[in-house]
C-alpha cells in the first residue's frame, strides 16, 4: 500500500518497454520477420541502456 505512490525508476521503465518489445517480436514473428528483428533490434538497444544504467549505479 505504501508503495501505491511511488513513481517507478528510469530501469523499472526501461524493464518494462523492454518486455513489450518482446512479446510483440514475438507476436510478429508468424506473421511478418522483418518487423519481428526491427522489434528484437530495439529491445536489444534498450537492454543495453539498462546496463549502463545499471553498470554507472555499482561504480558509483
Amino acid at each position: 500500500m505504501f508503495g501505491l505512490f511511488k513513481k517507478k525508476s528510469e530501469v523499472e521503465k526501461l524493464n518494462l518497454k523492454y518486455k513489450q518489445l518482446l512479446e510483440e517480436a514475438h507476436r510478429l514473428s508468424t506473421s511478418n520477420r522483418k518487423l519481428s528483428d526491427d522489434k528484437m533490434h530495439e529491445a536489444n538497444e534498450i537492454l543495453k541502456e539498462i546496463d549502463k544504467i545499471k553498470s554507472a549505479e555499482k561504480s558509483s
